[in-house]
């Protein structure tokens, strides 16, 4: 039964039903709601089609005269930007999670619906509807795991909320707004953040066990556009990884679900507004895609710093990397075949001359392009045809990679 009962607290995270079960599934929370046979229209991971949903929500589709609109989707501007006062607990400067504070201090909205950490692990995802500008506090930072947010509409809906915006990933914002119409918000903002490789919490823990003999003092873990995790600790430690010193050898093959190595929209392209990291070079990149994208950006004033975005070095190399080890590995790990003694020098070496900037954003959607094709054809061949959109074959197209008679779409 669906919670009516407004709460009064500045987060209120309902009951939630039980997963329909699903073979390719990041469990968005949509067969959570009363019809779980929703999954069929709205799942990305079905036959996503992107141009009717580009065109529906931004009002046209990628332009060919703007070539990263074929990387990043369909956009207006794109910034790097930073908040001047960072937020205690971001997980860059808090810009996601400031917007959201300010559509429910100016009354833009009713409910912010986002997730929080689980009151029993700091790591996993709790899907909540926040109410006050100050829950938002509580939802900073990053979680590991799946998170059904979409579940939380129907609730939402039956306390009376008539306005929202939501925070979410791409599989759950595709989702979103394929059910858009049906669910009849007067107003709804969609504020997206890029795909991130994605596991399970369990998974996620035992990555931890890896990088400290005392994972429970890690606070703070990211990946950086510069090829480093960063860790920090509660004595206030702060470690940095190359990405290629990682143990990554040490995780089991399937560490990462297939359905998070073969996501076809990294950059979160239905959003209003896409609020990143991978091409600020140590700040945050935003790719503000419509009106009411503008809208969001323009509730910072002047609390945030704007630029333009830069570009460096060349990402054809190492994405024929990925492709040659991406193809070689059988659970999909691509920097196992390095050579132990090769991987210091190259840590050392990547930040200084590897893609930066929005070349870094290109070769990661190239990247992750590649992935998609291949473990499709290793794990999904059937799916091919109906999973994989147009912008991907376009994307993998200069690395020899095209779709035979059976992946073509009639």
């Amino acid at each position: 039964m669906v919670e009516q009962i407004e709460p009064t607290s500045p987060l209120w995270s309902p009951p939630l039903n039980d997963p329909a079960p699903r073979e390719l599934c990041t469990d968005c929370g949509v067969s959570r709601m009363s019809d779980p046979k929703q999954c069929g229209q709205a799942c990305q991971f079905i036959k996503p089609d992107y141009p009717a949903m580009e065109l529906q929500v931004h009002g046209r589709n990628r332009d060919p005269s703007r070539p990263d609109e074929f990387f990043f989707g369909p956009f207006r501007r794109m910034l790097q930007a930073a908040m001047k006062e960072p937020r205690d607990g971001a997980q860059w400067t808090g810009i996601t999670t400031r917007i959201g504070e300010r559509l429910l201090e100016t009354g833009a909205v009713d409910a912010v619906l986002t997730m929080a950490q689980d009151p029993a692990d700091k790591w996993k995802p709790m899907p909540v509807l926040v109410t006050k500008p100050e829950g938002m506090a509580q939802c900073r930072g990053m979680r590991m795991g799946y998170a059904p947010s979409l579940a939380l509409l129907e609730p939402a809906r039956a306390a009376g909320y008539k306005r929202i915006a939501v925070i979410g990933i791409p599989c759950q914002v595709y989702a979103l707004r394929s059910l858009e119409q049906k669910l009849g918000f007067e107003r709804l903002y969609v504020i997206g953040t890029p795909c991130s490789d994605n596991t399970t919490t369990e998974n996620f823990h035992g990555f931890l066990d890896l990088l400290s003999d005392k994972p429970e003092t890690i606070t703070y873990l990211e990946f950086r556009a510069d090829y480093h995790v960063e860790l920090r600790f509660t004595d206030g430690r702060v470690q940095e990884i190359p990405f290629l010193l990682l143990p990554i050898s040490k995780l089991k093959p399937d560490f990462f679900p297939i359905t998070c190595r073969t996501c076809v929209d990294y950059t979160n392209t239905l959003a209003d507004i896409t609020v990143g990291y991978m091409a600020g070079r140590g700040e945050q990149w935003l790719l503000v895609r419509n009106e009411r994208g503008e809208e969001l950006l323009n509730l910072l004033g002047d609390e945030v710093r704007l630029s333009e975005p830069t570009s460096a070095g060349n990402r054809t190399a190492p994405v024929k990397g990925f492709l040659k080890n991406t193809e070689l590995a059988a659970g999909g790990l691509p920097v196992r075949g390095m050579p132990n003694w090769l991987r210091p020098f190259m840590g050392w070496l990547m930040p200084k001359v590897g893609p930066r900037g929005l070349e870094f954003g290109r070769a990661r959607v190239e990247m992750k392009a590649v992935e998609t094709v291949l473990h499709l054809r290793r794990n999904y061949k059937q799916k091919i045809k109906n999973m994989v959109p147009a912008h991907v074959w376009a994307l993998v197209k200069p690395y020899g990679i095209e779709p035979d008679d059976s992946e073509r779409r009639n």
